[in-house]
């Protein structure tokens, strides 16, 4: 016996209309995370070795230029942008201007992950209530029956099983969503830890005094 999606939402009971919306809210989530991440390109490779260039030639300019019509879909323009804006200024108002301006992208790019570990964890409790629901009915079947057969329990096991499929499915469609989203999102802020801090090194290795390395150097000799 075979039964469409309609039966299997008639037959698990009411649990099933807020298995319904949770299916609905997991689906939307994670189908506006992806559409967001692949709008903003996440790369920094290209990013660093352009800027790498321009700060070895001492051309500010060239970058701001380079990185200003990227901003809108590049989160790592953003960032680098405000590094470049920064960078006279000192390496630790750099490094507080990147971090600042960093956390402000990844907050955005994490937005509504916590709403689908909420959903991966209150689905499945959702349809074990709903399991809880059909076993007591399937009891109540059986102490009004005068005599007990499986077409009396039947609902009520229906009611228990199929909530909990229902429940579970979309608990690891949520985490599974989460997972992927949050691997993205960890990979970019290693990947802009990293290049902010090359580019820093590389904007304030020029003002390292060289007269006072080779005094160092030359009382180390001696």
């Amino acid at each position: 016996m075979s039964f469409s999606l309609i039966e299997l939402f008639r037959l698990g009971g009411v649990f099933m209309w807020p298995l319904l919306l949770f299916s609905v809210a997991v689906i939307s989530i994670s189908l506006e995370r992806a559409v967001y991440l692949g709008y903003h390109n996440l790369r920094m490779d290209d990013l660093e070795a352009v800027l790498l260039d321009c700060i070895r030639e001492g051309d500010f300019a060239r970058a701001r230029e380079y990185l200003s019509p990227l901003v809108q879909r590049r989160m790592g323009a953003r960032i680098l942008l405000t590094l470049i804006d920064c960078c006279g200024l000192g390496e630790r108002r750099m490094e507080r201007a990147v971090e600042t301006r960093a956390l402000s992208c990844v907050n955005s790019l994490e937005s509504g992950l916590n709403f689908l570990t909420a959903l991966g964890s209150i689905s499945p409790l959702t349809g074990f209530l709903g399991t809880v629901s059909g076993m007591i009915g399937a009891f109540r079947s059986i102490a009004e029956a005068a005599e007990v057969n499986a077409q009396i329990v039947a609902n009520g096991i229906y009611e228990a099983l199929i909530t909990t499929v229902f429940g579970l499915i979309i608990a690891i469609i949520a985490m599974i969503c989460h997972s992927i989203f949050s691997h993205v999102v960890d990979k970019f802020s290693a990947d802009v830890e990293q290049t902010c801090s090359d580019l820093i090194i590389e904007i304030t290795a020029p003002q390292t005094p060289k007269g006072r390395i080779r005094e160092i150097r030359f009382h180390d000799d001696h």
